[in-house]
């Protein structure tokens, strides 16, 4: 006799009401200084995420470090000629819907959110985030409360650089006592030798393993990978996205 298998989740369906709202949170547009290029967020750490949370009934609103037009960056576009992300279908289907395309042009400052609006918080990456996160006393505020409340509170790639100095408000780390995860040195190394120069001012990984009392863990370079501690969840890298997007919508229908 065969072995049957089965699979069933929940998918929500148009008109149903929402379970609630995720606040995410993107990089406005910087520039880098160690490449001078112009940087952003990563356009698949936005949609893949924004894909889980609404096939799983929450509505989402985005905001941004300084507010207004979003950028993300040029080898995350799936329609950017270097072909880098032309496999990105979920954020290629997204660029055709106008109120996405609307969500970019003028997002609020996070500073202008009120935490009890929202279920849930998830930052995306990119490269910006390593100059508009890191040391960002805003974001840490915010990130913070909405972790010390028990709410799920999400981050991914690049935008763990917050978590290398956010504190709650007792003025321990976040991470203090804490399994995560970020981006990998070796995932650094990869990307710097195919462009043929250095891209980030520091590493996650590097910087992670200098905290005490935290373990930060890595899985194979680029694997969707994404750990849940309490409700801290972190993703590896722009594949995690979902994964990590996952998690917290598990967290949410406990």
């Amino acid at each position: 006799m065969s072995a049957i298998t089965e699979v069933q989740s929940y998918v929500h369906f148009h008109g149903a009401p929402t379970k609630g709202k995720i606040l995410m949170v993107a990089s406005s547009p910087s520039i880098s200084q160690q490449t001078g290029w112009p940087i952003g967020f990563w356009a698949a750490e936005l949609t893949h995420p924004l894909r889980v949370f609404q096939e799983a009934g929450y509505e989402v609103e985005l905001v941004s470090t300084e507010g207004g037009k979003l950028m993300m960056d040029t080898y995350s576009n799936p329609t950017d000629p270097s072909g880098y992300s032309a496999h990105d279908v979920i954020s290629l289907g997204y660029m055709q819907q106008a109120w996405f395309n609307e969500l970019l042009e003028n997002t609020p400052k996070l500073t202008e959110v009120e935490v009890k609006d929202y279920v849930a918080i998830f930052l995306v990456g990119g490269q910006g985030p390593m100059y508009t996160y890191r040391g960002n006393k805003d974001l840490e505020k915010l990130f913070a409360t909405f972790y010390e409340s028990g709410k799920p509170s999400a981050a991914v790639c690049h935008s763990t650089a917050l978590l290398l100095e956010a504190q709650k408000s007792d003025g321990q780390l976040i991470v203090k006592g804490k399994t995560w995860t970020g981006f990998a040195d070796a995932e650094e190394e990869f990307a710097d030798q195919a462009v043929g120069q250095k891209i980030q001012p520091y590493r996650i990984e590097n910087e992670a393993r200098k905290i005490e009392d935290t373990t930060f863990k890595v899985a194979p370079p680029f694997s969707a990978y994404a750990i849940a501690d309490g409700n801290l969840i972190t993703g590896q890298q722009q594949n995690s996205g979902a994964a990590a997007a996952e998690l917290l919508v598990k967290m949410l229908d406990k």
